[in-house]
């Protein structure tokens, strides 16, 4: 909150209470029917409200103020997240762009010699679904180790993978 905010708002609540004062000693005066005290009371009275007035108009300036610097505030912020976009989507461009850079080191695939003569099998075959593939069915399915050795399977053999 402004400086000038808080003291327009104090002075225009202290000089509204201070009025209650003179505006009671006025009611007491023309009860008792005292003109002179009741125009003196008035004078305060009048005095009183037009500081109040002044602190208001004080106080309206410095919370137009605050209007203005909020308004200057929310537009930085929203720059400041622009720009920060604009630099998070260049790193995501640049980063895509070494990943397309990088497809150029590609994995290779080697067959085995049973792999070829499968391949060269199916077609010759004419097969052309690629999961039509033939296999000997005298031969004993293996499983192979983490250091790419075979090992028979054994007939109700739980295989666990871990990666």
């Amino acid at each position: 909150m402004n400086t000038k905010t808080m003291e327009g708002l104090v002075g225009a609540r202290t000089n509204m209470n201070l009025v209650n004062t003179p505006m009671r000693v006025f009611k007491e005066a023309r009860r008792k029917g005292d003109t002179a005290t009741m125009e003196r009371a008035m004078g305060y009275a009048d005095e009183f409200f037009s500081k109040a007035e002044d602190y208001k108009a004080e106080a309206d300036k410095g919370m137009e103020e605050d209007a203005r610097e909020a308004r200057e505030k929310e537009k930085l912020q929203r720059e400041e997240a622009i720009q920060k976009r604009r630099e998070e989507r260049e790193k995501l461009e640049e980063r895509i762009e070494e990943n397309r850079n990088a497809d150029t080191n590609t994995d290779t695939v080697e067959l085995s010699e049973e792999g070829k003569v499968l391949l060269k099998d199916n077609v010759d075959s004419g097969s052309t679904g690629s999961d039509e593939i033939k296999t000997d069915a005298g031969k004993e399915p293996v499983i192979y180790t983490k250091t790419g050795e075979t090992v028979p399977s054994e007939q109700g053999a739980s295989i666990s993978v871990s990666v």
